[in-house]
């Protein structure tokens, strides 16, 4: 049977949306007091598991999962080892690069040598200055990267922004963009190749789902 791993969080409805128009029906994930972390598709076509965010690529690379859906900031992050298929366009939010407002940076460029740098993004903050030549000290936090700079721990932060509302809120802004990101259809390598439970086929019905939203862009 097909498995499929989907994020927690705010990729959820979106990515059972997407899964329901081709036939796939999975939305007892969205209802309230439910607990379960694996549902079969009442026509039992495919199974879903419900993992975080970080953890899908996880199944897809070990083959517990020949489908996913995560977002492209947790594949630069992670550098798994599956396949990229589909940019599904939703869960739009960018890697940025954040300071305090009155701190005077308004560039990258501009922190301080040896400065620290506080993410939960590691690899993705270490390749960035990396590649800007800046040595930075990268703290790895894991819950309010914002406290970072407003506690003077770091000079800046580099973190997941959407709105920015929570950026401006607690008195910093943007000062680079590594990259955007959106959620992507990933798959197993191998399983892919192989055709393994008739995968092309989903994966062409996501495309055609996908495509009408990228003409009407």
């Amino acid at each position: 049977m097909l498995t499929v791993a989907i994020a927690k969080g705010g990729l959820l409805k979106d990515s059972i949306r997407l899964l329901q128009s081709i036939g796939l029906d999975f939305s007892a994930f969205l209802e309230s007091g439910n607990r379960q972390l694996q549902i079969i598709d009442p026509n039992h076509r495919a199974r879903a598991l419900l993992v975080r965010n970080s953890d899908v690529p996880v199944y897809v690379e070990y083959g517990q999962a020949q489908l996913g859906i995560v977002g492209y900031d947790v594949l630069r992050e992670t550098s798994a080892n599956v396949s990229q298929l589909v940019d599904l366009r939703f869960g739009h939010c960018r890697m940025s690069v954040a300071v305090k407002a009155n701190s005077g940076y308004r560039s990258p460029i501009e922190l301080p040598l040896h400065g620290r740098v506080a993410s939960k993004f590691v690899h993705c903050a270490r390749e960035y200055f990396q590649n800007l030549d800046l040595p930075v000290e990268i703290v790895p936090l894991y819950g309010s990267v914002e406290l970072g700079p407003i506690t003077g721990m770091s000079e800046a932060i580099v973190d997941l922004v959407a709105t920015g509302n929570t950026l401006r809120e607690n008195g910093l802004i943007e000062i680079d963009v590594l990259f955007q990101s959106t959620a992507r259809l990933i798959a197993h390598p191998l399983s892919y190749r192989l055709n393994t439970y008739g995968l092309h086929s989903y994966v062409e019905e996501i495309r055609e789902k996908v495509k009408p939203l990228v003409e009407s862009r």
